[in-house]
């Protein structure tokens, strides 16, 4: 690995300042009303982990947090701005008894300005109110919304649940940095966002490469939104602009500051300090294409749950040993399911190269709230995250969950394929997978999850004949398209349809399979997929028939088994509820090498 994770001490690794404070740790705080304050939590973590030092499951919709605050001394005489990494499910928000707003998103930041709230030379008061109920319209992911945990759903996330901090700027901030790779022309599409713009206003680019200087760039500002192009000129006439890849994770840094001339003087009004992988991800063919080269994806699924502290990491270094775990065990990619991560594992998987697929939690109830919230959370997350070359697929909705009868519903099948325009829109550079696993609508990817227990069992039922007819493949008892999007596209070579006939058309993948569990592993709450295997030795063995089928099957783009960790009561993982591995590392790296 080239990089040196220098940046993982911050909230947002690709979205940096000089100047801030972290708030995590020991609040007040009452379940359904203020006057109830009568216990301490630590955040970030829910109030249903051992981790928050509560622990209790008793579903509670109201959740009140209190801490006293003080503005260090780098931070005065700057504007100040309070930072939450994700609230579930709807936050209000108090400073010394002045209202500063509410947002609802269970999975999504957001920041209020606090300036002229706050006392510098005395401490503050911050308040929190949580509101999380168990609505199925609701982004919810893996949350159960019943009281008791059910199969592959688990205890709900309540409230504050990633970090909290203070950041502070000397004079009127960058909102967002959106950067666009293109290696065909050497260059990269920089757009800043300033919405407090005035005419005047300028920009500086300074962009890097492991500390060299690679390109400075002085650009006047059109408006709210200025989007300049940087070209980038390889080292030398022989070798290239460095890309991103997993065998070659190359990141280039990039510092934009914002200035104005006061006078004969310049003036900083803010510095964001980010970066950004050259790479491409595109289809060929059928195939998955990284910089124009095939790529094979061996993923696995990962869910992001641990047995202290459920959706929240530990720490920074849990989320780095589970990356470094992820590509022991021979794979390389990575499905974060169910869940928009914490930013500091993007971070990390830019940092090893780990090619990830960004999955929309899902919503269980289709109506119009259901419609708004996911086109909301999902256009909220790309924004977060859209400068991580590590993210090269969208995962939208998957297993029809929101959307049960987009098998025959075309207001459904209209939603699935809504989305799937809306992420191109937002980012013709990524992939799109639509609904994953079966009942396939518009998609980069034919999804297919199949949990079958033996390999010829894949090879008996996924042939080169049985693509041909819209009822030859049926995974888990599901139709693999939705009914009315299969036409004569899609006979013929595997693959084909939905996209252009050569260049665009989408790529196979067995996306989810497997799931297999050991027996010592198994009671009465706890499962995996199929029958649990006697031993270690037995489940190397089935993992490694299925696999090697899925392998064998025609056209394939890849796979992603289930799953990395157990969780809770699904102990399916290749890593324990304390993600420890439960197998030889080293077997599964050669069968994933085959």
């Amino acid at each position: 690995m080239k990089n040196t994770l220098e940046y993982l001490q911050f909230p947002r690794p690709d979205f940096r300042r000089k100047h801030w404070m972290e708030l995590n740790g020991t609040w007040k705080f009452g379940f359904d009303a203020k006057e109830n304050m009568d216990k301490t939590i630590e955040v970030p973590f829910a109030y249903q982990t051992e981790a928050s030092g509560i622990g209790e499951k008793t579903f509670h919709d109201c959740l009140w947090y209190e801490r006293m605050f003080q503005i260090p001394e780098d931070m005065k005489g700057k504007r100040q701005f309070l930072h939450f990494g994700a609230v579930d499910y709807e936050a209000e928000v108090w400073v010394n008894d002045h209202y500063l707003g509410k947002h609802t998103g269970g999975y999504t930041p957001f920041s209020f300005e606090i300036t002229e709230m706050t006392e510098e030379d005395k401490e503050n008061i911050l308040v929190v109110k949580a509101a999380d109920r168990a609505d199925t319209a609701q982004p919810r992911g893996k949350q159960y919304w019943e009281e008791e945990p059910s199969r592959c759903w688990y205890i709900p996330t309540s409230g504050i649940w990633q970090t909290v901090w203070l950041e502070a700027v000397e004079g009127k901030p960058i909102e967002h940095v959106k950067i666009v790779p293109d290696i065909d022309s050497n260059q990269i599409e920089v757009t800043v966002t300033v919405p407090e713009y005035e005419p005047g206003d300028q920009a500086f680019l300074t962009v890097s490469y492991y500390g060299r200087s690679v390109k400075k760039l002085t650009t006047s500002l059109d408006g709210i939104r200025t989007t300049v192009v940087v070209a980038l000129k390889p080292e030398d006439a022989i070798d290239e602009v460095h890309y991103w890849s997993q065998e070659d994770p190359n990141l280039y840094d990039l510092t934009i500051d914002l200035v104005r001339m006061e006078g004969y003087s310049l003036q900083i009004l803010d510095s964001v300090g980010t970066y950004f992988g050259m790479r491409k991800v595109s289809l060929g063919n059928g195939r998955i294409l990284i910089n124009h080269t095939p790529c094979y994806l061996k993923m696995i699924l990962d869910q992001g749950y641990w047995e202290e502290s459920g959706l929240t990491p530990p720490s920074a270094q849990a989320l780095q040993h589970d990356v470094e775990m992820t590509l022991k065990f021979g794979f390389n990619g990575a499905r974060k399911h169910q869940k928009i991560e914490d930013p500091r594992y993007y971070y990390l998987a830019d940092c090893y190269g780990l090619y990830v697929w960004g999955e929309v939690p899902s919503a269980y109830e289709f109506c119009d709230e259901e419609m708004a919230n996911l086109t909301r959370d999902f256009m909220e997350f790309y924004k977060r995250d859209c400068n991580h070359p590590c993210v090269i697929t969208w995962v939208v909705l998957n297993e029809s969950w929101g959307v049960r009868k987009i098998l025959t519903d075309k207001r459904q099948q209209n939603f699935g394929k809504a989305l799937y325009h809306m992420a191109k829109a937002l980012d013709p550079t990524r992939l799109v997978s639509t609904n994953d696993g079966w009942e396939n609508v518009r998609a980069d990817i034919i999804s297919i999850h199949d949990y079958a227990q033996e390999g010829k069992a894949f090879l008996e039922k996924y042939t080169q004949e049985s693509f041909k007819t819209p009822e030859g493949i049926w995974p888990q008892k599901r139709r693999l398209f939705a009914l009315g999007e299969r036409t004569e596209k899609w006979a013929g070579e595997i693959g084909a349809g939905c996209g252009d006939f050569q260049e665009n058309r989408p790529a196979l993948m067995v996306t989810e399979y497997g799931g297999i569990a050991l027996k010592n592993s198994v009671n009465d709450e706890n499962w995996g997929y199929g029958d649990a295997e006697e031993n270690e030795e037995a489940m190397l063995k089935r993992y490694e028939e299925v696999t090697k089928a899925i392998l064998e099957i025609p056209g394939c783009s890849g796979y992603c088994y289930t799953q990395l960790t157990d969780v809770y009561q699904e102990v399916n993982g290749l890593l324990d509820n304390y993600h420890r591995p439960k197998v030889s590392v080293e077997r599964v790296c050669e069968i994933n090498g085959q």
